[in-house]
């Protein structure tokens, strides 16, 4: 195999002119997205678990009232079900927050980097990691599907 039949697709090949430093700085603002999207993961975790525990209050509060404890059945219900996480803001409010604040432009401004400085190219420094790493010709080292034996074989390839 040549390195061209073998090599990345044509999406995750170096256009012409870009630098190794651009490549190296778009890898970083994409592994510095990669984290913020974990990180927003965990902000939606945060925002079920909560909301589950909210709705277990209720529970909560139907036993104490049942066990005889009906003070304590209001409190719960009056101090803490459906309380704010935050001053205003149930989980939900704190997402879209999120979600509008800092998510969606650090999205926008990466994928415009990645439009304007790599063509739209994604994923040029793992994929040149990739080509650096692989072994050529080994059967799990193809550098892309299609283009060696096992499943997907022949299901086309970007040239």
């Amino acid at each position: 195999m040549t390195r061209h039949d073998d090599g990345p697709d044509l999406a995750h090949r170096r256009p012409e002119g870009v630098s190794d430093e651009t490549v190296e700085a778009l890898g970083s603002l994409s592994k510095a997205l990669e984290t913020t999207e974990r990180a927003r993961g965990h902000l939606y975790s945060f925002h079920q678990l909560t909301g589950t525990a909210d709705l277990e209050l209720d529970r909560a509060v139907e036993l104490l009232r049942k066990a005889g404890h009906p003070d304590w059945a209001e409190t719960v219900r009056t101090q803490v079900l459906g309380r704010n996480v935050i001053p205003g803001h149930w989980t939900f409010q704190v997402v879209e927050a999120y979600d509008t604040t800092y998510y969606r432009p650090f999205k926008d401004i990466e994928q415009a980097a990645v439009e304007e400085l790599a063509d739209g190219r994604d994923h040029l420094y793992e994929a040149e990691m990739k080509e650096a790493r692989r072994t050529a010709g080994h059967p799990d080292h193809t550098a892309r599907p299609g283009t060696g034996p096992g499943p997907g074989e022949g299901e086309g390839g970007d040239g």
